[in-house]
């Protein structure tokens, strides 16, 4: 059966995910994706999930401080959000268990917070994704994750999944972890609404014939699909009060950049600037005196960049060349182009005002080291005021110290991050 709800356990576990939202606010809103379900200590010792809810034994929750059911919470979070659940494929379920408690781990350890006795973060697998992990691990290994992750059929098994001969049609795993209702939510801690939630919330879970979610085939990659979805809506809010450091922003960009285009990418962001606004500004006294909304649009200023290093190919700069030419039609922009190694090029800048295609020079110059401060003086020693910088590299060169106060994006060739700008995957 079910556990018996603890009125202490719930009061540790709504505390401790209230701080989060304010201290942690990218953090604390993946938390808030996934209700919270007393769970039977007869399967769950610690805590668990299934990417739909987060289960834990009331005991434990007991046992825990406060800093470390923080910890527990944003570990099951993360577990969801990085799409540990369907990324196993072939791979031994308890060994890629241990790889991404691990990979998990040292993240939230990174951030500062306080791991639980017994979790997984040995450093020398810091920077690694679970698919690195994995490998460097023996597969005899006795390691324990902290948790369980009941994302599949093989996961189920383990809480022993088994039909109730009592009930038909419904599971033991499921009878203990929902109660004799299935997978009601009655008497659990629900999670508060996300305005980004309605219109990615699917309907109703999908059940397998075993009673349990199902999280194979198509309806793991909705799932997984989902959790992106929310990761983002995360990011967007914790970078919207100033709190989305560093660490988690390269993670939510390689996420989107493992599954758009960069091209995709670009276009979002500079469609973005073409925004039309109603203005109230005082018209011309012939008008007459009433003064009637009107639509204005500005034209958006862009910077364009190109590294001539040579660490990028002239073919490819132009396949970039002829996706800004056509973005640029979309929203008439006026971009200015610069070409630099470790200085500006000769020329630069090149004027394109928003009648006039976007095309490379014949010579851009270049085959020198790379600095990309040239660019940033010219930018502030001009005087444009640029509505966002576009530069093309590979990210392997000198960057200003602090960044400007025009949005950069970072059109990266290679795995070299960036030190602040937002970052786009090209390969």
């Amino acid at each position: 059966m079910s556990a018996d709800i603890d009125p202490l356990a719930v009061t540790r576990l709504s505390t401790a995910r209230a701080r989060l939202l304010l201290e942690r606010p990218f953090l604390g809103s993946l938390v808030m994706y996934l209700p919270l379900k007393p769970a039977s200590p007869s399967w769950c010792k610690t805590i668990a999930t299934d990417a739909h809810f987060i289960y834990y034994n009331p005991a434990y929750v007991l046992d825990r401080t406060l800093p470390e059911l923080q910890f527990l919470l944003c570990h099951e979070a993360l577990h969801c959000a990085l799409g540990h659940g369907h990324r196993r494929s072939h791979r031994i379920k308890r060994a890629w268990d241990v790889a991404c408690d691990h990979a998990v781990n040292l993240l939230l350890t990174e951030e500062g917070m306080q791991p639980a006795p017994g979790c997984l973060a040995d450093t020398v697998y810091k920077g690694l994704s679970a698919e690195e992990i994995y490998p460097l691990l023996d597969k005899a290994t006795d390691a324990e994750p902290i948790d369980l992750h009941v994302f599949d059929f093989v996961g189920r098994a383990e809480i022993g999944a088994l039909r109730s001969p009592s009930k038909p049609g419904v599971s033991k795993a499921q009878s203990e972890v929902g109660g004799d209702e299935g997978w009601s939510d009655a008497g659990n801690i629900a999670p508060s609404n996300h305005p980004s939630e309605a219109a990615t919330q699917p309907a109703e879970v999908d059940v397998a014939q075993d009673g349990l979610p199902d999280f194979g085939g198509a309806v793991g990659e909705a799932l997984a699909s989902l959790w992106r979805s929310r990761m983002v809506a995360s990011a967007q809010a914790a970078r919207s009060q100033g709190a989305l450091n560093r660490t988690w922003r390269r993670i939510v960009d390689e996420s989107i950049a493992a599954q758009l285009p960069w091209n995709s990418i670009l276009a979002t962001r500079i469609m973005a600037l073409a925004r039309a606004d109603y203005t109230y500004q005082r018209p011309s006294r012939r008008e007459g005196d009433a003064i009637f909304p009107a639509q204005s649009q500005s034209e958006p200023r862009i910077v364009v960049a190109l590294d001539t290093s040579g660490s990028v190919g002239i073919e490819e700069m132009r396949q970039f060349a002829v996706e800004v030419d056509a973005l640029k039609g979309q929203i008439r922009a006026h971009v200015t182009l610069l070409a630099c190694d470790d200085r500006l090029a000769a020329g630069s800048p090149w004027d394109f005002p928003p009648e006039r295609p976007f095309v490379l020079p014949e010579d851009l110059g270049g085959g020198g080291g790379t600095r990309f401060t040239p660019v940033f003086d010219w930018l502030d020693q001009s005087g444009l005021l640029a509505s966002m910088v576009i530069y093309f590299t590979d990210a392997l060169g000198e960057f200003p110290e602090a960044p400007p106060l025009v949005p950069v994006l970072w059109l990266v060739k290679g795995n070299a991050p960036t030190p602040w700008g937002e970052r786009i995957q090209l390969n």
